[in-house]
């Protein structure tokens, strides 16, 4: 895959995402694909990747700005630097109560792409920063 379809794939991701469309988000994804979940545990597969966003839309309303998108020559690696807005919509277990608290958000993705789609994907952002603004 060359670097300017990767640079394309991430940003029909993203896109898919911002709009909601999870039958798109969810189509560029390989059936194997590996999520790695910020400060948490790694899951494998489409069908777990769709559960955990079904979870995610449940809990948060997100919208990702700011996008850098940087691909390897390659174009078989890629990452993404952007800035989350979001709404805590409903209580995740373990985390703060929700009350429709604001959050604005630096975030990171690092993706491994194959047969045209993503493989893996690795989301960082800083946890603590978010309690703090949730929190409040």
């Amino acid at each position: 895959m060359s670097r300017a379809h990767s640079e394309q794939l991430i940003q029909d991701y993203y896109r898919a995402f911002n709009e909601g469309n999870m039958d798109a988000f969810l189509a560029l994804l390989t059936e194997d694909v590996v999520h790695d979940i910020n400060q948490g545990s790694r899951e494998t597969g489409k069908a777990a990747f769709a559960t955990f966003m079904e979870r995610m839309n449940h809990h948060y309303k997100e919208q990702l700005v700011d996008m850098v998108i940087m691909v390897n020559e390659a174009g078989d690696r890629a990452a993404a630097e952007f800035v989350v807005l979001g709404e805590y919509l409903n209580t995740d277990d373990g985390l703060p109560q929700a009350s429709g608290q604001r959050y604005r958000l630096p975030a990171g993705a690092f993706f491994e792409i194959r047969d045209n789609k993503v493989a893996r994907i690795s989301n960082y952002y800083n946890l603590n920063d978010w309690i703090a603004q949730v929190g409040q």
